[in-house]
């Protein structure tokens, strides 16, 4: 199984192709990546509430525990305390689903401009080289099985006659060249056949 063509020409037209489609898909990547950086700087202000939360709420949670330690009347000017470090507690919690959020548009956003992309460049790109793998494939053991070279002239003369014009034409036409036999011509044509998918005789 050939990957790409023997011929210069074809050859280098398939690693053409390939080379654009893998650029492509990279700048798709990279791009994707990209977009996320930008969406993830959404996150940083949920990330200084979380830290201000709980740094507020972990002093307010001192002061309480200092104030408590204050004979007769430290329960009552503990709890206010405790209360307002549980709400800078919520803060930091919204701080944090900020983030989480942030954090899921930007992985949706990501996924969908790496994929689609991708999927795009793969349903143009993949088809035909898979075609033409197959193809040649198939020419290449039609071309070493007995008889096969009749095969392949026989396509040859089905196929565009442009390239039947660049040889000279044997007395009587290529199709009576063909239907008599003639070796000749009949290894002209397979190789033109070949020559067409871009292999070599």
């Amino acid at each position: 199984m050939r990957f790409y063509a023997q011929t210069p020409a074809r050859r280098n037209r398939q690693v053409l192709v390939d080379l654009i489609a893998v650029a492509l898909i990279a700048a798709a990547v990279w791009a994707a990546l990209v977009v996320r950086e930008t969406i993830m700087l959404l996150a940083e202000p949920g990330r200084k509430v979380e830290s201000s939360g709980d740094r507020l709420a972990e002093e307010l949670g001192n002061a309480g525990d200092a104030a408590s330690d204050v004979p007769l009347i430290g329960g009552v000017l503990k709890r206010p305390l405790q209360s307002a470090a549980d709400a800078s507690s919520g803060f930091a919690d919204a701080g944090v689903s900020l983030q989480e959020t942030v954090s899921q548009v930007a992985n949706v956003i990501t996924t969908a401009l790496i994929v689609i992309p991708v999927f795009f460049v793969l349903l143009l790109w993949l088809p035909p080289r898979l075609l033409w793998i197959r193809r040649s494939s198939t020419l290449r053991r039609l071309a070493d099985a007995p008889g096969g070279a009749d095969l392949l002239a026989l396509r040859a003369l089905t196929g565009p006659p442009a390239a039947l014009a660049k040889l000279p034409v044997p007395p009587g036409g290529w199709a009576d060249a063909w239907r008599q036999g003639d070796r000749e011509a009949i290894t002209d044509l397979s190789a033109i056949a070949l020559k067409h998918v871009g292999l070599r005789p």
